[in-house]
């Protein structure tokens, strides 16, 4: 291939995660503070990568996950933990009381919710999780499955001890399974060691496919699963009122290296601004932006299929109604 048209070629690929979060582009919405508070490490399995998003005044938002630009079924899928160079005994750890478990809090013919108990966790286990009229305040982590297609998946989890959510588009049909990777956080900001959300009680309700968020230090969220496919999944989350003293929401990740990483690469449409700003997630600063895409532009051996992470449409009111087009599809039939 002559050396012009490469460089052609490889020009195009470098756009393309691009495109895909400028159609996903809010083109108006409030601007936020985006800083990063990343710093370097050698072990795959520390989340280092913290983008913080801070703005009073931010009432209602949408992330969207969606796969990245080079998902391929030819592509070799690494899903395994990386261990290299990881420390761990000086975490915290807290057994909780009874024995470790994995039960299913839901059921229908479209949904399951399925929470564990692991044997210990970094916190102790303090938040309560509520479906109908059951209430447990032992889990640690919480899977929501859709079935659709003939096919159930789990497509979005929350550890409502520490606040994380992993969201997760459904797998293509030419695919076996995708990762998960980057993880986002949702409400007052704390920190202990790192950042995390303290959560009062979280209630589902199934039906929806919403969650309801009551906070330690107050107030009140309302996160939704507005649609998901096999391209996306995009949530709508919600504040009874704006979160000030500091960051309302923050994208949580892992970077060693260009090769070893969940993300590496960060865009940002600055406030006012007619294009992107794009930079290596390490290097990049901070900005105040209306949208912000977090991803890759290359596979990595770590969670290789991970999605891209899109954060826009930042009101200081409720979100704009979706088109027909982006409400969730109907159900099949019941899980198997």
């Amino acid at each position: 291939m002559p050396q012009c048209l490469r460089s052609l070629v490889f020009a195009f690929l470098l756009m393309a995660p691009l495109v895909t979060a400028a159609r996903a582009a809010s083109l108006d919405g409030l601007g936020v503070d985006v800083k990063n508070e990343s710093e370097p490490v050698l072990c795959a399995e520390k989340d280092n990568v913290a983008v913080s998003f801070t703005n009073k005044d931010v009432r209602s938002f949408r992330i969207e996950a969606a796969h990245p630009v080079y998902l391929s079924s030819a592509m070799r899928n690494n899903l395994e933990p990386d261990w290299t160079a990881c420390d761990m005994a000086s975490d915290p750890n807290f057994k909780p009381p009874g024995e470790p478990k994995k039960v299913t809090l839901y059921e229908d013919p479209s949904v399951w919710v399925i929470g564990y108990t692991f044997p210990t966790f970094w916190r102790p286990a303090t938040a309560k999780v509520r479906i109908g009229d059951r209430v447990d305040s032992s889990i640690h982590m919480l899977q929501f499955w859709i079935h659709e297609d003939d096919d159930a998946e789990e497509v979005l989890v929350l550890y409502p001890q520490d606040g994380y959510w992993r969201p997760r588009p459904m797998t293509p049909d030419n695919m076996r399974t995708t990762a998960y990777g980057s993880s986002f956080l949702i409400g007052p900001l704390e920190y202990d060691g790192r950042p995390l959300v303290n959560i009062e009680e979280v209630t589902i309700d199934p039906k929806k496919r919403s969650f309801s968020l009551k906070f330690a230090k107050g107030g009140s969220a309302m996160l939704k699963i507005a649609s998901v496919n096999t391209n996306r999944i995009a949530l709508d989350v919600s504040f009874d009122q704006g979160i000030s003293g500091g960051p309302f929401a923050m994208l949580r990740s892992m970077y060693v290296t260009e090769f070893n990483n969940d993300a590496a690469r960060i865009a940002v449409r600055e406030h006012g601004a007619k294009g992107w700003r794009e930079d290596n997630i390490m290097k990049f600063d901070h900005a105040r932006a209306t949208d912000i895409w977090i991803g890759r532009l290359t596979p990595s051996q770590h969670n290789t299929t991970s999605p891209d992470i899109v954060f826009n449409s930042f009101s200081d009111g409720p979100l704009p109604k979706r088109p027909k087009s982006e409400a969730p599809s109907q159900p099949a039939s019941k899980p198997q």
